[in-house]
């Protein structure tokens, strides 16, 4: 055989890696490895975080439609079931089972269990079972399993599993039988039983009702009708379904049988239920109407259905959220248009986090790392909870690895607890926690970062307000350096010295993001006059909630696994990328825009936008790079441009909004309008010589807010320039000129 012929996927690395056509050579080169052999005896050994780095290889399917691994996509399935025993002892006993039968070729023989043939038996990572069988034409997954347990006693996973499932890959010594047949690929045809739906063979009917995926209406409908089906109610379930169904498929039960899951039933069992289903008194389906007329649900190629009246504009203006790459279109399902930018801005600091190992030039010329701070702020009840279940899907694979790590840690601070008294105190492992409160205390803080090996860490808050209001340790005024200095973690350094065993010393760089979610009030309190000064406010990444007052609820659809796989296939890739990539288009792109921006200040002699429009720039090209990083693709595609420019500007934007105004009192607190004289007069000659706030206001270009009108005053007040008439009129004191210009002559 063509040892070069694609018989299999395999993934790079982890489940959510890019799909790659792999052949018997590259299988089997892969299995001896000395770092898979030290990786899979390290999981063995407890190291449980490993366990997601691993190779993994799709043992149903030979190639994916796109390299993306979903049922859907499965060009060339394969009638194959990996039947996998977890608990650890059975490979023996099941070797001992394989009965030997003669090859159909006439060379050799095969190895068969309880009738069905073998194509391989391995041990798993942690020792448990996985044997794969060839599945006979008409035979179920179920049947299949039956047949194993008969055969030796023991029940495989009852988990009926799609052609796009896989498989950790394991060492060469893990392999206890391989046949040659393993190496011969056959593919399913559309008819053959449970890789019949979504299998890549010819589809006769359209796979969608006005625009809306089949799959997506059906996920759905599980979920407003209690799940999926187990086991003990396929049969009934599924009649249901098929009842619901057959209005929008016409009632041709072809129609059915080719949209419908099966769960492992046959192709002649499914076909009795729907022909069964059918032949009912012809009826609509309530359930399927609203479905269809009140779920945000998208076409393949992006477009918004229209199944409701929209009240809102979508942010992303002409960019498609089918444009965008895998991760960010998959954290917009379901969501209505309204809230496209929040949960965006919500996960692309953790996206961030996870490209850790990412360096790029920016426009400027120097090397950058990707830092990344956002806020999402919105009054109550305005929905921020969206951005929340997006961050949580994402946040998968640190929280699963960090709990390892705690426990860990948890049994180390146990240990020294209780040793004894003149006992050694056990040594500190130093794990490595990624996810980290937003109320974790300074020192806390420190230690993870010593203890982060140059990873980034990422914290989630749900209230901006419970932070401000923690006035311990860990509050939000003692982070303000630490927050401003994280936008810049390749540079940037931070640290506290303290000659105490119970307080964490030391210097780090500092590489921390964090997405939060908070009130309008909340964000007016945090950002006050001296961390909007003093940059704080320019490295946040601001996304405002749509107003709701007075606005019907709005509808929101549901993720499908297989979206929920694809975003942990997004982060799987980003972690895969380390060192410089470079992103000349985005380079040029946000060169262009920020100086466009610098020409419009210019001419308004606007400081506020001058000052925003510099990092807003830094922020909308490092989102470019995630979308890039995302796209897998070799150059930044024009979307990926158009994705950088559009937040550049949606970023400067909602800086402006919350903060400008503030930002531009304190402008005028520096600035030459504070004192009496200017090269061309002042303000303070332009005023008549009995005045009020609102003379002085008149003259001030642009909305000035009053308080800031009556800091002036009180300055000139102050200075003697001025004095009190009336509750509401000034009057300018005659001798101030004479004795302003007697002072400037002695200090000069």
């Amino acid at each position: 055989m063509n040892q070069e012929q694609k018989v299999f996927t395999c993934i790079g690395k982890g489940h959510g890696a890019p799909c790659l056509p792999s052949t018997r050579r590259e299988w089997e080169a892969l299995r001896r490895e000395p770092w898979l052999a030290q990786m899979c005896a390290r999981i063995e050994r407890g190291d449980e975080q490993l366990k997601h780095r691993l190779p993994v290889w799709t043992p149903s399917c030979a190639e994916f439609r796109d390299n993306h691994r979903a049922q859907a996509d499965a060009l060339k399935p394969l009638r194959r079931l990996m039947m996998d025993f977890d608990e650890k002892g059975h490979t023996d006993e099941i070797m001992r089972n394989l009965t030997p039968s003669p090859s159909p070729t006439g060379e050799g023989s095969e190895m068969t269990i309880g009738g069905l043939l073998v194509l391989l038996v391995e041990e798993s990572v942690r020792r448990g079972t996985h044997v794969l069988v060839e599945l006979p034409e008409g035979m179920s997954a179920g049947d299949a399993q039956n047949l194993m347990k008969e055969a030796t006693g023991f029940e495989p996973d009852k988990q009926v599993k799609g052609v796009d499932r896989c498989i950790y890959m394991v060492p060469e010594d893990h392999t206890r039988f391989v046949s040659e047949r393993l190496f011969e690929v056959t593919h399913s045809s559309p008819e053959s039983g449970e890789v019949r739906r979504g299998s890549g063979g010819e589809r006769r009917y359209l796979q969608e009702f006005k625009g809306i995926p089949y799959t997506s209406i059906i996920a759905e409908y599980w979920r407003r009708t209690g799940g999926e089906p187990s086991e003990g109610e396929r049969n009934k379930r599924l009649h249901q379904l098929a009842a619901n169904l057959r209005a929008i498929c016409d009632n041709q039960e072809d129609w059915l049988l080719e949209v419908m899951p099966n769960y492992g039933l046959s192709v002649q069992e499914m076909k009795s239920i729907i022909h069964s289903a059918c032949k009912e008194p012809t009826k609509g389906s309530r359930i399927i109407d609203q479905i269809v007329s009140t779920t945000p649900l998208w076409s393949p190629e992006g477009d918004t259905i229209e199944v409701e009246v929209q009240e809102y504009c979508s942010p992303l203006g002409g960019l498609k959220r089918g444009s965008l790459p895998i991760g960010l279109k998959e954290s917009l399902a379901g969501v209505p248009v309204s809230m496209h930018i929040p949960v965006l801005c919500s996960v692309l600091p953790l996206a961030a986090a996870y490209a850790d190992q990412v360096e790029v030039r920016y426009c400027d010329g120097e090397m950058q790392k990707l830092g990344m701070m956002s806020i999402v702020y919105g009054e109550q009840a305005s929905g921020k909870s969206v951005c929340k279940h997006a961050v949580n899907i994402w946040k998968r694979q640190f929280d699963e690895e960090d709990a390892l790590a705690r426990k860990r840690e948890d049994e180390w601070k146990e240990r020294k607890k209780s040793r004894k008294a003149n006992e050694k105190a056990p040594e500190d492992p130093k794990v490595l926690i990624r996810v980290v409160p937003v109320t974790v205390s300074c020192s806390t803080l420190l230690k993870r970062l010593k203890n982060a090996n140059g990873h980034t860490l990422y914290s989630f808050g749900e209230e901006l307000d419970t932070l401000r209001k923690t006035n311990g340790a860990g509050s939000w005024s003692s982070k303000y350096d630490i927050y401003r200095l994280a936008f810049d973690p390749l540079d940037s350094e931070w640290g506290q010295d303290y000659n105490s065993d119970q307080a964490e010393s030391g210097v780090v760089k500092v590489a921390y993001n964090w997405s939060m979610l908070g009130t309008n009030g909340a964000v007016k309190k945090c950002f006050k006059g001296d961390n909007i000064e003093n940059g704080l406010s320019s490295r946040i990444l601001l996304a405002e909630m749509p107003d709701t007052s007075f606005a019907k609820m709005p509808r929101y659809g549901r993720r499908s696994a297989e979206d929920e796989a694809r975003i942990q296939q997004a982060v799987t890739r980003l972690r895969s990328y380390c060192g410089f990539v470079d992103t000349p288009r985005l380079r040029k792109a946000i060169d262009q825009w920020v100086e466009e921006k610098r020409v419009d200040a210019l001419k308004d002699i606007d400081h506020v936008k001058d000052t925003y429009r510099r990092r807003a720039a830094v922020i909308g090209f490092r989102c470019g790079v995630i979308f890039h990083l995302l796209s897998g693709l070799a150059k930044e595609s024009k979307a990926c441009v158009e994705f950088a420019l559009m937040m550049a500007e949606y970023c400067m934007n909602q800086q402006i909004k919350a903060f400008g105004n503030v930002l531009q009192n304190q402008y005028v607190d520096a600035q030459t309008e504070c004192q009496r004289y200017g090269e061309n007069n002042s303000i303070f000659d332009q005023l008549p010589p009995s005045f009020t706030a609102d003379d002085l206001a008149a003259l001030k270009r642009g909305s000035v807010p009053r308080n800031s009108i009556i800091k002036i005053i009180s300055r000139w007040h102050k200075d003697g320039w001025v004095e009190k008439a009336d509750t509401k009129r000034w009057k300018k004191v005659s001798h101030s000129a004479d004795q302003k210009r007697d002072n400037d002559k002695v200090t000069s």
